[in-house]
């Protein structure tokens, strides 16, 4: 198999979330209103790649996330799954594309079965997708536990109330791996972790990542964590994402007016000179309705009449980075008075 290949690709993704209307609004005819959580998403991610996925809460990161492992129907574009579309399979189609696609949740507390011990917990995927033989499955569950570092001979029979937080986490991971998928959606692993711990859970994702050819798409608000773990970054903002490319660009060089203040909201503890402090005005629009334009305009200080009434594009800027930004048109004009980055 290409050691590049490109194993998921989201193609103009949309996932809207209809609300219930009211009796009134169903007498009158009036059209439901949709919730917008992903409106234009293409990303790509290849084998042995972890793209990191950032931005403010309520932007569309778990929503993109849910859609491409088909949690969600999206409501327009393509999902292509090592070329093939997957995005309206059903039955026994979805079942084998959910076979080779995984999630790992955010909480490793709620997540695990408590009534089930470690070894039934790894097994039980196994088990719905009716593979192998007891003694398979055994070695399966054995080797998922080797890969995350948590010996099976200590921890098989164990319940989860016995681990860590930590713990826990490696136990979801194998989880996800037992089945032995191509891609993975790890949706904020260590946001309820400790510190100390985390760095230990992002490296095992690294490692497999990379000796297992996974393709991983890793959801964090934690840029530091973005920044030690990927290899691309995405930066989405209101069901779209605004800027993307290498992770050492986006976190060192950001083009994006808002992906610059995400930077520059990082707290530095070098010493060596301080950052300049720098706030966003207003409140994110409402995805019930989108303003017309840029969707950052109202919030960003460079923003022309062009940015409130055309929607900019996500095309190239620089080198390998896409910004979606009227700020970097042919016509190569750049912002003023940039926030200083360190």
């Amino acid at each position: 198999m290409n050691t590049n290949a490109v194993v998921i690709q989201a193609q103009d993704l949309q996932t809207h979330f209809a609300l219930r209307s009211g009796v009134f609004s169903a007498l009158t005819g009036q059209k439901p209103v949709a919730v917008r959580a992903l409106d234009g998403v293409d990303l790509t991610i290849r084998r042995r790649e972890v793209v990191g996925l950032i931005g403010e809460s309520g932007c569309g990161k778990s929503t993109l996330g849910m859609s491409l492992v088909r949690m969600y129907q999206p409501t327009g574009g393509k999902i292509r799954f090592f070329g093939d579309d997957i995005t309206d399979v059903q039955g026994a189609e979805l079942k084998s594309y959910r076979h080779q696609a995984q999630l790992i949740f955010q909480d490793p507390y709620s997540s695990l079965n408590p009534r089930l011990t470690i070894g039934e917990i790894v097994e039980e995927p196994l088990r719905i997708h009716r593979i192998g033989t007891a003694a398979d499955r055994a070695r399966k569950v054995a080797h998922a536990l080797d890969l995350v570092r948590v010996p099976a001979s200590e921890y098989l029979h164990r319940y989860p109330n016995a681990l860590s937080g930590g713990q826990r986490q490696r136990i979801a991971i194998a989880r996800a791996l037992v089945l032995e998928p191509k891609f993975i959606v790890a949706d904020e692993p260590v946001s309820m972790l400790d510190v100390s711990i985390q760095a230990s859970v992002l490296e095992i994702l690294d490692e497999l990542s990379k000796e297992l050819g996974l393709a991983v798409l890793y959801i964090s608000h934690d840029i530091a964590t973005v920044g030690y773990i990927c290899d691309h970054v995405a930066v989405m903002y209101l069901g779209q994402i605004v800027e993307e490319g290498p992770a050492e660009d986006i976190l060192t060089a950001p083009r994006h007016p808002y992906t610059q203040r995400l930077m520059a909201a990082i707290p530095s503890v070098s010493g060596e000179r301080s950052r300049e402090r720098v706030e966003l005005s207003g409140d994110v629009p409402s995805p019930l309705n989108v303003p017309p334009g840029c969707r950052f305009s109202s919030r960003c200080p460079y923003a022309t009449d062009l940015c409130r009434t055309e929607p900019p594009a996500l095309a190239n800027d620089i080198g390998t980075q896409r910004v979606r930004c009227h700020l970097y048109s042919a016509e190569g004009m750049a912002p003023a008075n940039e926030p200083e980055m360190v």
